[in-house]
């Protein structure tokens, strides 16, 4: 096994290399014949450590690459991938593009983003942190934060693990513009996932963190601390009576609720008519204290981006203000198709994030007094084109804003719609863990099934 610290770091001329790559590729789309044409490439390497119980499970290194390429005959468009790099393979992947292109139906809304729109002079995001963690101590970290788990309670009887995975990408896109644009980033992440038993029965729950530096992440103690304490509070759990109580969604939970937001001002889902907020712009979507940003240029986090994956610039934008609409999320093909301009979301969003009230969690849970605190949900049951809500959850039960007793094997059902409208506030314990940004949300109510 490797002892080496830096035995997956990418090098300096791969990087060059993939550039390169990029620029040849361009070149002979245009002597082929294409009129325009968009290349993407990354570069990844990485590997993860698994224990359990103390023994080492797996340890599995990825060293990935990969060219996706779309080129453009008049408005019809052909895409090709590869994973092999060597110029026959990718003269392959050319020509069967072009080939596709040529003999594919034009359409009007295709091509690349607008030239004006591209990032000229982007960012340096702070998102490259390598970690110099050999194998050997990636597993001691693991075992450490596992046997510290298991020793914090006596009713903590059996564990599903722990891992240190750390990642790390050299990206570089580029089109016919003339735009290249290429960053480094790295991702490193600890999870610990424990059983506890008693006599009411088994629970399992499990505690992670993520950062692009690692020294942003959780110290071990901490994480094992946490992991042991949420899967305990699990224990004895009971069901709750059929009725209509407030709900509040606990932070990392609560970025599900935000990701159906993002799926509804979507553009592919405005287009074909499959959204519950279709024609909303201007309207008050969420309740009158809600403001949703999209941060794009935050350092270090792990939503953030200096362009979109079409080559677009990036800026902070406004998305809900004073709870109404004032942007969609869109790409360049969707934005045609509506008759509006990109705004940016080729590849998703970018720390769009729900802004906090001034209350901590503990003042969320008073103000709410009575209600039901959820933890974890599971289920689809989230329909999109009417904002239909039902989700199988477990969590807690609170009374005078004290956590009462834990609850599982109910149902919570509502509309989307309404479920926006009627947030009461949003707490300031913000997890900052993906690419979507919120605290705990408190909803005024929300129809609960359970005996």
């Amino acid at each position: 096994m490797p002892t080496t610290s830096h035995v997956n770091h990418l090098t300096k001329i791969e990087r060059e290399q993939l550039q390169t790559i990029v620029q040849d590729i361009l070149k002979r789309a245009k002597q082929l014949g294409a009129n325009a044409t968009e290349v993407d490439a990354y570069l990844a390497s990485g590997y993860s450590a698994n224990v359990r119980l103390g023994e080492v499970e797996t340890v599995e290194y990825n060293r990935d690459r990969g060219i996706s390429l779309t080129v453009y005959v008049g408005q019809s468009q052909g895409s090709a991938t590869s994973t092999d790099i060597q110029p026959e393979a990718l003269e392959q992947a050319l020509q069967a593009a072009y080939e596709i292109a040529r003999a594919t139906q034009p359409d009007s809304f295709a091509g690349l983003a607008d030239p004006s729109l591209m990032a000229q002079n982007y960012p340096d995001l702070d998102l490259y942190h390598p970690w110099n963690l050999s194998v050997e101590q990636a597993i001691e970290l693991a075992i450490d934060c596992e046997r510290q788990a298991r020793s914090y309670d006596k009713r903590i009887t059996n564990s599903e693990g722990a891992s240190v995975y750390t990642h790390e990408t050299y990206s570089v896109y580029g089109n016919s513009h003339g735009f290249i644009g290429a960053y480094p980033a790295t991702r490193h992440s600890i999870n610990c996932v424990l059983i506890a038993q008693d006599s009411g029965g088994m629970q399992r729950d499990y505690s992670y963190t993520t950062a692009r530096d690692p020294s942003e992440l959780t110290a071990i103690k901490e994480l094992a601390k946490e992991a042991a304490e949420s899967t305990l509070r699990r224990l004895q759990p009971r069901r709750l009576k059929t009725g209509k109580v407030p709900v509040i969604f606990a932070a990392d939970v609560a970025r599900g609720l935000l990701g159906h937001f993002v799926s509804a001002i979507s553009g592919s889902n405005l287009y074909r008519n499959s959204s519950f907020l279709l024609n909303q712009l201007e309207k008050p979507v969420f309740a009158k204290p809600v403001q949703i940003l999209e941060l794009p240029h935050l350092p270090k986090a792990l939503g953030s981006s200096p362009f979109d994956s079409e080559g677009v610039a990036l800026k902070q934008r406004i998305v809900v203000s004073d709870g109404i609409l004032k942007g969609y999320a869109l790409n360049s093909y969707s934005a045609r198709k509506l008759g509006m301009q990109t705004t940016g979301n080729a590849g998703g969003v970018h720390n769009l994030t729900m802004m906090p009230g001034d209350k901590n969690f503990t003042e969320l849970l008073q103000l709410m007094g009575n209600g039901l605190l959820v933890t974890d949900v599971m289920g689809q049951g989230v329909n999109i084109v009417t904002g239909d809500y039902s989700r199988g959850v477990s969590g807690f039960w609170v009374e005078n804003g004290v956590i009462q007793y834990p609850v599982e094997e109910i149902t919570i059902a509502g509309n989307l719609r309404d479920m926006f409208l009627n947030i009461t506030a949003v707490a300031n314990d913000v997890d900052i863990r993906g690419s979507i940004r919120t605290g705990s949300i408190l909803i005024e109510q929300m129809t609960v099934a359970g005996e």
